[in-house]
């Protein structure tokens, strides 16, 4: 076979092999350029606390290649309920995804468990109490500022114990909300990020919370 024949061989192999991530960039909706901020596997045995913050004394580890969270430990639990704060008593895993831009995409694989007696749904806040996705059997709920905003929608739905493929995508106005290829477009005058910089992930009492992988933009 000749040479050149064998290098076009070769290029076309390559291609086959290729992950699907490096065959198709992400297109965002809102922006026209994306300039890559962080992106974890969490293939390594450490949380990088550059970009994560643990909260409420919650338990958080990488486990094969996953980012596991669980609540706090029962003593701590009880420490603080004793001192009247049982909000804050880490009943539910919770961390911080920092140095959020003001305008930002962000893709993950996440899954929250929980058991059927456990009550409860899990959330998203995109700024800390500032847009907070509520998941719910029924419907999304956007609620903005706790009680400046509230707006609900059918779908996307965010089911517990399942995996789902989540990007969000955020600029003054807008925010986009995709779950499994699903998506819904929020516009308000009261969505903007101006002075946050964080991704809050709360799961449902006593139940866990995973993230596989996550990938964050500044959009442009």
């Amino acid at each position: 076979m000749r040479k050149s024949h064998l290098f076009t061989l070769a290029l076309i192999i390559l291609a086959a092999v290729r992950s699907p991530a490096e065959e198709v960039a992400y297109q965002p909706q809102l922006f026209q350029s994306l300039k890559l901020v962080y992106e974890d596997k969490f293939d390594g045995g450490t949380i990088n606390a550059d970009f994560w913050e643990v909260r409420q004394n919650t338990t958080w580890v990488i486990r094969d290649g996953v980012l596991h969270g669980d609540q706090s430990t029962k003593e701590f639990q009880a420490k603080k309920v004793a001192e009247g704060d049982k909000a804050h008593a880490g009943f539910k895993p919770v961390i911080w995804l920092k140095k959020v831009p003001e305008n930002f995409v962000c893709a993950m694989r996440v899954r929250y468990d929980a058991k059927a007696y456990q009550k409860g749904f899990p959330l998203l806040d995109l700024g800390h109490h500032i847009h907070t996705i509520n998941f719910a059997e029924k419907a999304t709920t956007l609620t903005i500022k706790k009680d400046v905003e509230k707006l609900a929608v059918e779908e996307p739905l965010f089911t517990l114990n399942e995996w789902h493929e989540v990007i969000i995508e955020l600029k003054k106005g807008t925010l986009l909300l995709q779950i499994d290829g699903v998506k819904h477009v929020f516009e308000s005058k009261n969505i903007d990020m101006t002075g946050q910089a964080q991704i809050d992930f709360k799961a449902v009492d006593l139940g866990t919370c995973q993230i596989d992988h996550i990938k964050l933009w500044e959009g442009k």
